[in-house]
């Protein structure tokens, strides 16, 4: 896997956690926190065009791609540490932060307990774990895998991690031949094997463990984006995020399922670049 143009392949320590990240570009920060069964490659068709306005950066989260892999630390507070503690090194005092699937969980974390770092966010279709209704769909029989955790199921999908994953990029998606391309099924995969502790980062969800509930106690100020698809969390999400914002701006895209940057990039790249200017 290659280095996008004008990006720099880096590590980070930070919060006791080895992370990998690019960055590239000039300008205003902009974080892009990928999603489960992916890693911040997921990026790869904005981040040159970000990068013409933006200072871009592109961290893999902890149990993903090139970054550290630890037993203990998936509750998304704590992986929002992650990310501040990362801008921070960087010098970055307040950033656009972006998330996809629980790359959502992570930004509205890092903009709930740090809300000084994050001049706008843009939270991308799944849930905010411990907010509102949040277990109507944490419950929802379809979403199993939250449940599927412990040292069975990491032995189970050891070594058929592209087996597990494959789950994820079909029936997410509202047409499997419409979603992630095989070349970067070949990248995730690549990434996952060998490593199903990733698995880890799922099931740490519940208000207590990782949900937001805390956090979720103070609106946010700034502006706020919700992208979801039709065919996967509908309005959900954005209903969830009107109860802890007080800006925020709902899109809903047509025919699409949950993977939206590859589902239906010619409506979603150009929201995410007028929203973050």
């Amino acid at each position: 896997m290659t280095t996008p143009s004008g990006f720099t392949d880096r590590f980070a320590r930070v919060n006791g956690v080895r992370l990998h990240y690019l960055i590239g570009g000039k300008g205003s920060p902009v974080v892009l926190l990928h999603g489960y069964a992916e890693t911040g490659h997921m990026w790869r068709p904005i981040m040159p065009l970000l990068a013409q306005r933006h200072t871009v950066i592109v961290p893999d989260l902890r149990g993903a791609g090139g970054s550290a892999k630890p037993p203990a630390g998936y509750d998304k507070k704590n992986m929002a540490v992650d990310i501040y503690e990362l801008t921070s090194s960087l010098g970055l005092d307040r950033v656009r932060i972006v998330g996809h699937d629980i790359g959502l969980m992570v930004a509205y974390a890092y903009a709930a307990q740090f809300p000084q770092a994050a001049e706008r966010a843009v939270l991308m279709d799944a849930f905010l774990p411990g907010i509102g209704n949040w277990k109507n769909m944490w419950l929802l029989r379809d979403l199993w895998h939250f449940h599927f955790y412990g040292d069975v199921p990491l032995a189970l999908v050891k070594g058929r991690e592209r087996t597990y994953l494959e789950h994820f990029w079909n029936d997410f998606a509202a047409d499997r031949k419409r979603s992630v391309p095989e070349a970067d099924r070949r990248v995730y995969a690549r990434a996952a094997g060998g490593h199903a502790r990733g698995l880890r980062v799922l099931p740490q969800l519940r208000a207590g463990r990782g949900g937001l509930r805390a956090p979720g106690q103070t609106r946010l100020a700034m502006p706020v984006s919700v992208i979801s698809g039709e065919k996967s969390g509908g309005t959900f999400l954005i209903d969830q995020v009107k109860l802890v914002a007080t800006d925020v701006r709902g899109q809903v895209i047509a025919g699409s399922g949950h993977w939206l940057m590859e589902e239906a990039p010619k409506t979603v790249i150009p929201a995410l670049l007028d929203f973050l200017l």
